[in-house]
């Protein structure tokens, strides 16, 4: 069935999933899979920080600093544009406000989430990091995961 896949960009492999007989599709340089057909070469890579702010309606609705999240997603808007404010007047760093207040696992990192290529983050997410500048932060970014500030970072950092 991998066969029948079509030309590939730069560095993907097709592979037949023994699980459940798909295809799926490898990067060679890096070794991350994915399921949707890549459109990008291998080396399309970015890396990105962000902050994430969970509400009731996110995926999972809990977090390292809270069992249970209640807030409506109108009130996590709220609270992650006071924090994109905040560090684009340079009241606070990105990392470090990132740190204690993002709702990901990422904040132990700054929220950095390091490198990644097209297809291994959910759809918005993605492209919005593709298309930032170096060190540009996004307006707040709506996922299955809650509402995302980004900011792209160097690859070589």
């Amino acid at each position: 069935m991998a066969d029948n896949v079509g030309p590939l960009p730069d560095g993907w492999i097709a592979k037949d999933s023994r699980s459940t007989g798909k295809v799926y599709y490898l990067n060679s340089y890096t070794k991350h899979s994915q399921w949707e057909k890549p459109t990008e070469p291998a080396s399309d890579q970015v890396r990105c920080a962000h902050l994430l702010v969970k509400h009731a309606e996110s995926r999972r609705p809990s977090s390292w600093k809270e069992d249970v999240i209640t807030r409506s997603k109108e009130e996590a808007l709220e609270i992650l544009e006071g924090f994109r404010r905040r560090i684009v007047s340079g009241e606070v760093s990105f990392a470090d406000l990132a740190s204690v207040e993002s709702d990901c696992s990422s904040a132990k990192k700054g929220g950095d989430l390091g490198p990644f290529g097209r297809g291994q983050m959910q759809k918005p997410f993605e492209e919005v990091s593709f298309n930032l500048k170096e060190n540009e932060i996004s307006d707040p970014v709506y996922t299955d995961s809650g509402i995302h500030i980004i900011k792209r970072l160097p690859l070589d950092q």
